[in-house]
């Protein structure tokens, strides 16, 4: 496993870090490790079918060809 060392930390930011990482019952370097996983991690991509209906209520009422028409009118 890879050794990380961060020089020229600000000495509010570190404070903060040990913190966070007493309420959340780890190290520091847990703590640390578990931020840059969070940050790092590429999110699954969704299926389209776990897309249906996404956004129904927006669109509710509202006339798909109208639509494309206004928007296409809007681009002159």
């Amino acid at each position: 496993m890879a050794t990380l060392n961060i020089k020229n930390l600000p000495d509010d930011l570190h404070r903060r870090l040990k913190r966070r990482a007493r309420q959340r019952h780890r190290s520091t370097a847990q703590e640390v490790t578990q931020i840059l996983t969070d940050a790092l991690s590429e999110p699954e991509p969704l299926s389209l079918l776990e897309l249906r209906g996404l956004g129904k209520a927006v669109w509710e009422g509202v006339e798909p060809a109208e639509h494309v028409e206004s928007e296409r009118r809007a681009w002159d």
